[in-house]
């Protein structure tokens, strides 16, 4: 697929299920932070993010949060408790980060997914590191609709 398409739409980081990533045979999966795991700089997770990180887990799937956010505290601090990897100010759509942390993982780029909700940053920064390129709807975006729904 083209650089200027993701390879794949979500709504939202739930719809990206264990059978999803079975069946894409996905081991890696690197994940934005702000706008997709959770509200920008928001400190509480999303409902049901415990939930997902642990399916996902439980799935064998390795997870590693890619963030272009600058505040390594702010990263490390929502990564921690999910005993998840982190890097901040990963300086996206450069993919130096993402091939890094899938080296250190010792996962093909075959085998390996970034999920992000901007093109310009987290789409182009998997196409630049020749892998999976899955995007999300913004978050707020997504929570302002669902508002409007209830």
């Amino acid at each position: 697929m083209s650089i200027l398409h993701a390879d794949r739409k979500f709504d939202r980081f739930e719809d990206v299920t264990p059978e999803i990533l079975k069946a894409e045979d996905v081991k890696l999966l690197l994940c934005d932070l702000d706008n997709t795991l959770t509200a920008r700089l928001s400190s509480d997770p999303v409902e049901g993010l415990d939930a997902w990180i642990k399916d996902i887990k439980k799935a064998g799937v390795d997870l590693v949060i890619i963030s272009n956010n600058i505040f390594k505290k702010r990263v490390q601090s929502f990564s921690e408790p999910y005993g998840i990897r982190c890097v901040w100010w990963a300086k996206k759509p450069m993919s130096t980060h993402l091939t890094k942390a899938r080296e250190e993982a010792g996962v093909p780029k075959k085998n390996t997914a970034m999920l992000g909700d901007k093109w310009s940053t987290d789409v182009l920064a998997a196409k630049f590191a020749g892998i999976r390129a899955w995007k999300v709807e913004h978050r707020k975006s997504y929570m302002k609709d669902q508002e409007k729904l209830d």
